[in-house]
């Protein structure tokens, strides 16, 4: 009987729909092919990146605890056991990092409650990619997640987030539902000063990636459709 605890591995995938070698390096292929054990968002989603990475993988040999917005809290310790038996597990992200702008983070946190071993994997991230290739500030920055759908109160948090980005230094990196990208920047381009530079990084490592830094005046000259297109947004005041 195996008395030491299990890993968890956090394992990336990829952040649409490429060959996830492409972009992911062996190390994921080697952990999903020695992992039966998977905690997922979505199952079939998970099992066909699962089958793409590793095609001969037994897929009814396969355990996977579904967390997505109606786990409960409770049921958390249960997807931790198989590691507490000594089986390592894998976490697995819907797009990009787990435990990052991602649910998993409760459960990597009950890991090291736990005094289970976390692994990280290396992998895309949208966020770290986009801040990377925006020529903004990657020494401060900070990630927002969504603002208000409310027009008034999303103005309002533009405005208090490019005061902060002008008082700190501070790159504001948010996101926005693909379906309203394109009206979201039109609302930074409006709301910020002419001056303020944004950063617009969409369909980051597919073919159609699109990746550009402007001040907010000339944005209106670019003609881009940024429509059911993942995007992150950037804005920096100097």
């Amino acid at each position: 009987m195996n008395t030491s605890k299990g890993k968890l591995f956090l394992i990336p995938t990829t952040l649409g729909d490429n060959a996830p070698l492409e972009v992911l390096p062996i190390s994921v292929k080697k952990t999903i092919e020695n992992t039966n054990t998977f905690i997922v968002e979505n199952e079939k989603t998970a099992r066909r990146f699962i089958k793409k990475i590793s095609p001969k993988k037994s897929q009814p040999n396969l355990q996977l605890f579904l967390l997505n917005k109606f786990t409960q809290p409770i049921e958390l310790p249960e997807f931790l056991e198989p590691c507490e038996r000594g089986f390592d597990i894998g976490l697995i992200s819907e797009a990009g990092c787990p435990g990052v702008a991602d649910p998993g983070a409760d459960v990597v946190k009950l890991a090291h409650e736990k005094d289970i071993q976390v692994v990280p994997l290396v992998g895309p991230s949208s966020i770290l990619l986009a801040i990377m290739s925006s020529g903004l500030n990657g020494q401060s920055f900070t990630f927002n997640g969504y603002l208000p759908i409310d027009k008034g109160e999303r103005k309002k948090e533009i405005k208090r987030l490019e005061r902060i980005s002008y008082e700190h230094n501070q790159s504001q990196i948010f996101i926005e539902t693909p379906y309203r990208n394109n009206k979201m920047l039109e609302d930074i381009c409006k709301t910020v000063t002419p001056d303020t530079n944004v950063c617009v990084a969409c369909d980051i490592t597919l073919p159609t990636e699109y990746i550009k830094t402007l001040p907010a005046q000339l944005w209106h000259k670019k003609k881009v459709d940024l429509h059911k297109r993942p995007t992150i947004f950037i804005i920096h005041k100097s």
